[in-house]
C-alpha cells in the first residue's frame, strides 16, 4: 500500500490543525469569560489552590508519596498564590510568575521521574512475568498530572490579563487610553492570539496574498 499511508498522515496533520483550532478557541472563550466574572475567578483559583494543597498532604499521607516532592508542589502552589494578590492583572517581569513558570517545569520533571523510577523498581522485583507490579495506572497518573501539576498554573495562565500593550500588535498603530489613565485589561491568552492572527495577517500581506475586502 503506497496511497492509504500518506491519506493517513494527511489526515494525522489535518486533525491536528483542527484540534489547535478548537483548544484556541476553548482558551480565547475562557479568557473572556473570566473578564466577565474576575470576583468569582479569583476566588475559584483561591480555593483551587488550598484544594490542591490538601490533596498532596493527603496523598503523601495515606499513600505514602514522598514526602520532599509533596513539600515542593506545596510551595509551589504558595507561589501561585502569591501570584493572585493583583489578580487579574500580571507583568511578564514579576519574579513571582517568573519563579511559577519555572515552578511548573520543575514539578513535572521531578514527579515524571519519580513515577518512571516506581515503574522501573516494580518491573524489576517481578519474579515472573504472570505477577502484577504495584504500580499507579497510567489513568491515575495522568489524573496526578492533569490535577496536582498543572490545572493551577493552566487556570492562572487562562485567567491572567495584560495591558494592551503588553506585546505589541504588527502593523497597527499605538491605542490612546482615553482620559482616565488606565489600561483596559485583556485576557493574556486573547493578547498572544491576537499577536500570532496579526503576524499572520503581516506575513500574508507581504507576500503578496489579499484579502478579499484588500483588493476593492
Amino acid at each position: 500500500m503506497w496511497i492509504l499511508p500518506l491519506v493517513g498522515y494527511l489526515g494525522s496533520i489535518v486533525g491536528f490543525c483542527f484540534l489547535t483550532l478548537a483548544i484556541a478557541s476553548g482558551l480565547y472563550y475562557l479568557s473572556e469569560l473570566v473578564e466577565e466574572h474576575t470576583v468569582f475567578a479569583k476566588k475559584f483559583l483561591t480555593k483551587l489552590i488550598y484544594f490542591i494543597i490538601g490533596l498532596q498532604l493527603v496523598l503523601c499521607i495515606v499513600d505514602g508519596f514522598p514526602v520532599w516532592y509533596t513539600l515542593m508542589g506545596i510551595a509551589s502552589h504558595v507561589v501561585y498564590l502569591g501570584n493572585m494578590r493583583r489578580f487579574p492583572f500580571v507583568k511578564l517581569t514579576d519574579p513571582l510568575f517568573m519563579a511559577s513558570c519555572v515552578l511548573v517545569l520543575v514539578n513535572h520533571y521531578f514527579w515524571f521521574r519519580h513515577f518512571a523510577d516506581l515503574q522501573q523498581r516494580s518491573y524489576s522485583y517481578m519474579q515472573s512475568m504472570y505477577d502484577q507490579p504495584d504500580i499507579p495506572s497510567f489513568t491515575e497518573i495522568a489524573s496526578y498530572f492533569g490535577l496536582c501539576v498543572w490545572l493551577v498554573p493552566f487556570a492562572l495562565f487562562v485567567s491572567l490579563s495584560a495591558s494592551d500593550n503588553t506585546l505589541p500588535t504588527i502593523g497597527t498603530e499605538p491605542q490612546s487610553h482615553g482620559g482616565n489613565g488606565k489600561n483596559k485589561r485583556q485576557g493574556m491568552v486573547k493578547v498572544i492570539v491576537d499577536y500570532v492572527l496579526s503576524a499572520i495577517g503581516e506575513v500574508t500581506r507581504l507576500a503578496g496574498w489579499k484579502r478579499p475586502e484588500d483588493r476593492f
